[in-house]
């Protein structure tokens, strides 16, 4: 396949070999929906690539309080499970970018916003003069958007445990190691493809055999040499499958993780901040669960990136939703519905919110790789750590 047959917007794509169809894909599935209802209501599709909390945040937060505010507009979601067809979403993208036709959504929260969408410039740009709320974002967590990527929220991956069964808590990352030695079966972390608490835990392991200089391109993109240097990590993480939960059983997604630290199968595991909150306050997880940040290096956290597709229907009531979730009344239901950090500066929330939060800084959370050299990592793990 010649890559000169490709639209410019599809170009990069097909290149990376992610175009799975050849460059005539078709657009993705829902693109013929309709761009208003039968009443006259203008309507947005929220696609999102993740959890069911993250779902949940839109359908039974965000958009109920949205369309209140505006009754001319209705918004729904369309979920991609664990992100299991990211590549075939972003190809199909392309593809509608390519022939200048509304993909079938006009608002994505994925991690390929600031990944591969960004740089196949498949994206609307983004700055402070189209959304004024980015002057009460800090800089670095703007900049994180690449352009693109509008940070709507925040959350890092800690450390769960129980107490009743965990006396001596790991502070470090030799620590947790030690830790899973020596308590065989009680930890646990889902494969890093089904969901980012896993992959955060993946991903402190192999930094922990790397240098500054390495984990700083791996964060910018692809580094051949970089992910060369992993093998280290990836053999300390297989020397634990016989001391994980069930010696090498790996769960699928982040709430099944969260599901067993709750029914008492497992004493500690990785989390996502947001999500164990949310447990916690729903009940799922007791408040013998409790949870610590470890060090030398940290587990992983980040803000969380929305984008606009160039060829969006709707983009004026797309702009709508998007002032409504970075408004402090947006950022509270973040708060309240997935426990997420705001984005904005504290001093604009409610003195609740900003007491709960007041330790939160998403500028200073410690990112995770580059999302194509996260697909890379995943890769990698599921052929070099289970059953091994």
């Amino acid at each position: 396949m010649s890559i000169k047959r490709c639209g410019s917007a599809i170009a990069f794509l097909c290149a990376a070999g992610l175009l799975l169809s050849g460059c005539g894909a078709t657009a993705s599935d829902g693109s013929d929906q309709a761009a208003s209802t039968s009443d006259g209501k203008k309507t947005i599709t929220v696609f999102i690539s993740g959890d069911t909390n993250v779902d949940d945040l839109w359908s039974k937060g965000i958009i109920p309080a949205f369309e209140k505010k505006n009754p001319d507009i209705q918004v729904r979601t369309q979920l991609d499970l664990h992100g299991e067809h990211d590549q075939q979403t972003v190809a199909k993208l392309a593809t509608s970018v390519n022939d200048q036709k509304d993909p079938g959504y006009q608002l994505i929260d994925a991690g390929w916003v600031t990944g591969q969408a960004a740089k196949a410039d498949l994206l609307d740009k983004v700055s402070e003069s189209d959304e004024p709320a980015f002057a009460d974002i800090p800089a670095d967590t703007v900049a994180g958007g690449k352009g693109v990527g509008i940070p709507y929220r925040a959350s890092s991956v800690l450390l769960a445990y129980d107490s009743t069964k965990v006396k001596d808590v790991p502070k470090t990352l030799a620590d947790l190691i030690a830790w899973i030695k020596k308590n065989p079966g009680q930890f646990a972390y889902n494969s890093p493809a089904t969901g980012g608490s896993g992959g955060a835990f993946v991903t402190t392991v192999l930094d922990s055999h790397l240098d500054k200089e390495q984990q700083d391109k791996l964060r910018q993109g692809q580094d051949q040499a970089s992910e060369a240097a992993w093998k280290a990590g990836f053999d300390e993480l297989a020397s634990l499958n016989p001391y994980v939960y069930q010696k090498g059983v790996y769960p699928n997604g982040n709430d099944q993780v969260i599901q067993m630290l709750g029914n008492g199968s497992i004493a500690m595991a990785p989390v996502w901040s947001d999500q164990f909150i949310t447990a916690q306050k729903n009940g799922t997880v007791p408040e013998t669960i409790k949870y610590t940040q470890i060090s030398d290096p940290s587990l992983n956290g980040s803000a969380s990136y929305l984008g606009i597709p160039k060829t969006a229907d709707n983009k004026d009531a797309v702009k709508k939703l998007v002032d409504f979730v970075l408004s402090p009344e947006g950022q509270e239901i973040v708060s309240d519905q997935v426990s997420g950090y705001p984005v904005i500066n504290l001093d604009k929330m409610d003195s609740a919110v900003a007491t709960k939060f007041k330790d939160a800084d998403p500028s200073a959370l410690r990112p995770s790789y580059d999302s194509e050299v996260t697909s890379d990592m995943n890769n990698q793990w599921d052929k070099l750590v289970p059953g091994k």
